[in-house]
């Protein structure tokens, strides 16, 4: 999913260089939203695996 991120930010560089605006706001927002649901995804598998590693 970070990969996914990182190929929209690319495209939105390459878009507002070539000054294409509404594409690169775009692939701005795209790619924004695709990196927070990443990090959502990476603190919640963090917390998982310290409950999990816990031994009562």
């Amino acid at each position: 999913m970070l990969r996914w991120a990182l190929i929209f930010l690319v495209i939105a560089i390459v878009a507002a260089i070539f000054g294409f605006g509404g594409v690169a706001g775009t692939a701005t927002s795209i790619a924004q939203f695709l990196f927070f649901v990443f990090v959502v995804l990476l603190v919640i598998s963090l917390v998982a695996s310290v409950l999990k590693g816990k031994k009562r």
